[in-house]
């Protein structure tokens, strides 16, 4: 089983993307379309959001916020959120600035470069996400103990990450993902981490089940080992490819959303302090 190395793949989309609001916005479409972690995501941050912005102003930590896709989400769905995203890759923050200019000039958004093994602020926050970061860091309990400090008392915190399922696409090696610390969490590992770091979990669920695994095959895995392996002309491949599939991976999308996962490849954690 060849290995993905998500890095490469993401830097050569984030130097194309750079200079082009509208090449940006479609990426950011796509990232929505095709990640099923996105929409499961996104249904939770409909849920936990709509009544804190109902009561006013409210601050949210996006903790290591990548291209930005959720804090674009978010701003677009709640108008009484502030939001504060923190990233170590000051290249992809200074992209995020740029695209995100207006927000910022409108005080709703802020962008930092910070190490999470070592953050801190004075700013207290409502909700923090860290979506597909805690899989990278060895020392993870002490990036939840970081961010438990700076989250306000009943704030509630969201992670997404593999699952410990996901060491079954690794055939013989070590990790399917370069870059990976850990191959994922069980249910019960995530929940004990969360809780040594003192959040209540409230809801642990695993994505990427039957359907969801099934869909990121055809729709993620496949083409990111294409990328990785022939480099942009893989962009080729797929103008053919991805409309052949594309209506069964939605379908196996909305089935993976809609289930109750008795196994997955991901998980994600809903926690409160």
């Amino acid at each position: 089983m060849s290995r993905i190395a998500y890095d490469p793949v993401k830097d050569r989309f984030a130097s194309i993307i750079r200079n082009s609001r509208m090449l940006r916005r479609i990426f950011y479409a796509l990232l929505d379309l095709f990640f099923l972690r996105s929409w499961h995501i996104r249904k939770i941050l409909k849920m936990i959001g709509s009544g804190l912005d109902s009561k006013g102003e409210w601050k949210l930590l996006d903790a290591g916020s990548g291209f930005g896709q959720y804090d674009r989400f978010i701003l677009s769905k709640f108008k009484n959120v502030n939001i504060t995203s923190v990233d170590v890759k000051e290249d992809y923050l200074r992209d995020s600035e740029h695209y995100f200019s207006q927000d910022i000039k409108n005080n709703r958004i802020e962008f930092r470069q910070a190490d999470l093994l070592t953050f801190d602020s004075e700013e207290r926050f409502d909700v923090v996400i860290c979506i597909d970061v805690l899989e990278h860091i060895e020392q993870d309990v002490r990036v939840m103990k970081n961010l438990v400090k700076v989250l306000n008392p009943g704030g509630y915190f969201l992670m997404h990450s593999p699952s410990h399922y996901s060491e079954e696409d690794a055939g013989d090696e070590e990790s399917f993902v370069d870059e990976h610390a850990r191959p994922g969490y069980s249910k019960g590992e995530i929940s004990d981490k969360l809780t040594e770091a003192g959040l209540n979990p409230e809801k642990v669920h695993y994505t990427y089940g039957f359907w969801g695994h099934k869909a990121w095959v055809l729709s993620v895995k496949w083409p990111m080992l294409w990328f990785n392996k022939f480099g942009m002309i893989a962009a080729l491949i797929l103008l053919v490819y991805y409309p052949v599939t594309l209506p069964f991976v939605l379908l196996m999308n909305f089935a993976d959303l809609i289930t109750a996962n008795p196994k997955g490849n991901g998980i994600y954690a809903l926690a409160r302090k």
